[in-house]
Formats: C-alpha cells, sequence, structure tokens
C-alpha cells in the first residue's frame, strides 16, 4: 500500500531550519564553549582559570561594539554575505584558539569569535528574517530560537566529549570544521534570491514600502516617543541578559546556598533548558496570536516571582524556580526579536536592533562577575539582586506603548500601468 507523500516545507520553513540549524552550532561553540573548556585551557596554558573568562567577557564586549555593524549591513545587503563572513571568523577564531600558546593569542582568538557572534547569532539571524519575510517575522524567529534553544543540550555533552577524546584544542578544531561543512553552506544557500519572498511576497512588501500607512507594523508615535521606547527595550534587555548571564554562570551555586547538595542543583539546573524549548513551543503555537508585548510581560513577571517563591520557601522551592525562570528567559528571548519589529517596524531593523542590544552586551560581560561578587558577600540573599531586576525589567515593559495586533500585510491594488510593469 502506497503512504502518502509527507508535504514538502515551504521555502520559509527551509529558512527556518537552516538558520536554526546554524544558531545551535553557532551558540554551542562560543557562548557555551567556555564552561568546558576553560579549566583544561587554564591548566595546558598555565594561566588563571579567570583570565580564560577575561577573553570571553573581552568577546562579548567586541560582539557588542560590532553588532551594529553588522545589522546595518544586514539591512542593505541582505544576511548571506554577513552570516557567511560569520561563519569564516568563527573557524578562523576557533582555529587560532585550538593552536593558542599565551595570553596574546587567546585575547586574538576571541577576538574574532566576538567579531563571528555580533554577525552569526542571534540578532544577525533576526535581521535576516525580518528581510525575508516581515509579516511572518514572529513566528519564524520563535522558530530559530526554539532549536537554538538546545544549543547547550548538545553543545556541553558534545564539547565534554571531543575535550576526553581529542583534547581542548581538537574539540576547537572540530567546531571549526562544522562552521566550515555545516554554517557556511547553509549560510552561503541565503544568496539574495533566498532571503528575498517569493512573488507574491515581494508584491505586498514592495506595497508596504511605499504605503506606510498599511504596514501592520506602523505605530503613530513621534520622535520622541520612539526615543522613549527605544531607551525602554534596551533598558528591558539589559535587564533580561543580566539575570539570563547570572543564572547560567551561577545557578548550580546559588541552589547550593539554599541548602541542596550539588548532585541536585546540578540535575535542577539542567532543567533550565527544557523548561526554555517548552515555553518557546508555546509561544510558537498556543500564544503565537497573542500579542508580543503581553506575553513578554508575562514572562518577564516569571523571575522576580519565583525568586520571591525560592526565598520564602528555600529547597523545596527549587525545581519551580528552575521551571519559571527557564520558561520566561525561553519567551523574552523571542520578545528581543519581536518588539523592535512590532514597534519601529522593518525598516532598518538590523541596525536599529544592534543599537538596542548594544547595553545588553556590556550588561552580560560583566553579569558573572557581579553577580558572583554579590553570592560571596550575601549567599542565598543575593537572589533579591536579580529580583529587583526582574521587576524593573517588568516595569519597563509596563512602560511601553500598546502594540497593534500582527496582522499579515494583504497586497495593495497597483495601477494598471504599473501592474503592465510587473
Amino acid at each position: 500500500m502506497l503512504r502518502p507523500a509527507l508535504p514538502r516545507p515551504s521555502h520559509a520553513q527551509r529558512v527556518v531550519l537552516g538558520l536554526g540549524t546554524t544558531q545551535t552550532l553557532g551558540w554551542a561553540s562560543s557562548y557555551y564553549l567556555p564552561a568546558m573548556l576553560a579549566a583544561p585551557m587554564a591548566l595546558e596554558l598555565g594561566l588563571a582559570t579567570h583570565w580564560v573568562l577575561a577573553a570571553f567577557s573581552w568577546a562579548l564586549v567586541v560582539s557588542a561594539l560590532m553588532g551594529p555593524v553588522a545589522g546595518w549591513a544586514i539591512d542593505r545587503w541582505g544576511g548571506r554575505p554577513v552570516m557567511s563572513l560569520a561563519s569564516v571568523c568563527f573557524a578562523a577564531g576557533l582555529g587560532l584558539l585550538s593552536q593558542a600558546q599565551g595570553a596574546g593569542q587567546l585575547f586574538l582568538a576571541w577576538s574574532l569569535l566576538g567579531m563571528a557572534m555580533a554577525g552569526g547569532l542571534y540578532e544577525a539571524a533576526f535581521a535576516t528574517l525580518v528581510k525575508f519575510d516581515p509579516a511572518g517575522a514572529r513566528r519564524a524567529i520563535t522558530g530559530i530560537t526554539l532549536m537554538g534553544g538546545l544549543a547547550s543540550t548538545v553543545g556541553w555533552p558534545l564539547t565534554a566529549w571531543l575535550t576526553q577524546e581529542l583534547g581542548w584544542r581538537g574539540a576547537c578544531l572540530v567546531w571549526a570544521a562544522l562552521h566550515v561543512g555545516v554554517n557556511l553552506p547553509i549560510h552561503l544557500w541565503l544568496r539574495s534570491g533566498s532571503v528575498q519572498p517569493d512573488k507574491a511576497q515581494a508584491n505586498s512588501a514592495e506595497a508596504l514600502s511605499s504605503s506606510p500607512s498599511s504596514s501592520p507594523y506602523s505605530v503613530p508615535l513621534h520622535a520622541h516617543h520612539h526615543r522613549r521606547a527605544a531607551a525602554l527595550l534596551a533598558s528591558t534587555f539589559a535587564l533580561t541578559w543580566f539575570i539570563s548571564t547570572a543564572m547560567a554562570a551561577h545557578l548550580p551555586v546559588l541552589l547550593q546556598a539554599q541548602g541542596m547538595t550539588l548532585a541536585t542543583a546540578v540535575w535542577l539546573g539542567s532543567l533550565m533548558g527544557p523548561a526554555q524549548v517548552l515555553a518557546r513551543m508555546a509561544e510558537y503555537s498556543l500564544l503565537k496570536h497573542v500579542n508580543p508585548l503581553l506575553s513578554a510581560r508575562l514572562a518577564a513577571a516569571m523571575h522576580p516571582l519565583a525568586a520571591l517563591l525560592l526565598l520564602a520557601l528555600g529547597a523545596p522551592a527549587g525545581v519551580v524556580f528552575v521551571l519559571m525562570h527557564g520558561a520566561g528567559n525561553g519567551v523574552l528571548t523571542i520578545a528581543q526579536g519581536s518588539l523592535p519589529l512590532v514597534l519601529f517596524g522593518p525598516q532598518g531593523y538590523g541596525l536599529r536592533q544592534g543599537m538596542l542590544m548594544l547595553p545588553a552586551r556590556f550588561v552580560q560581560a560583566l553579569s558573572p562577575l557581579l553577580f558572583g561578587l554579590a553570592l560571596q558577600s550575601w549567599g542565598a540573599q543575593a537572589l533579591w539582586l536579580t529580583a529587583a531586576l526582574g521587576a524593573a525589567c517588568l516595569g519597563a515593559l509596563l512602560c511601553l506603548p500598546k502594540v497593534p495586533p500582527l496582522v499579515p500585510p494583504q497586497p495593495v491594488a497597483l495601477p494598471a500601468k504599473q501592474k503592465k510593469q510587473v
């Protein structure tokens, strides 16, 4: 008996699957790399571990400085050249890292990786998706973050296994090869014809560009209101990244300070990734028609509420804390891509996204150090710091103007003369 053929994925779905794959490998081989390699690298290079972590923090600073440049380039030329160059920089940086013999080469390698992170991680992928299809970008952004949420799940075990089998230098070389063999071909596939909508979408996009009032993303804000909304968004992203990076770096220690054993703390910490993925699945399916500002506000409330529960109840609330924090963080990652789109529209999205994320990247670089000092000084009570910052994040989102519902734009009928030209 013949089985019915499976429906062929649309071009938009193939773009999301491709970028979701490159995001998973990109995050696994950069952001999640130091957790596995910092100790063996420091031991072999004869450096203190904090120097290896400082080089990673420097990469985040480089990424912050280069982010607006990468966004502007995507606005002008599309995602293909920028993300392809990022793949080359990832491979070169990881290759140089595998050959590092001292602090100088270590910082140089992470400088290249910082440039790659600016043009190859979420912000660049979001800008590429917005250029491809502004109306469908929110769902596409959710799709790639859904896949990217598995980066730690894939990256940490694979890096640990590679380090055991090949050493940390061999692990870096394997990651470099994956960028050349997997990510680079996918990004090169995003040629100008691939990142543009099909003919019907192109007509719609042309109509949108010629008639701004028909855009579902147009918000009637005066210039000073735009600046206020941008300041609130930049603050929201900075607070979100401080909390998420602090938890990623210190969650097991924080849970131990609440009276848990190391084994229990590590097990609970492993639930954060699945919680993020499940929340993004809900955003992709159940919440796809919900106003993105409302879902962002609900997500921002998760961490402070969970922190209060953990502070009040201690270890018994550990599972609830990890799941609520992970779910909120998962949805807020999507909000970083969707809120600038619905507030300001697709025009100049890449540059604006880079500028909005500039403070967040600097805060992210300082977060592990600052929260680590808070843990040393205050112990379990350090959680009050992130609870207060989470409340401030929610306050900033509550101050943002209401976002109009996302309605797919309809093609505008062209005059007879223009129809003949089309």
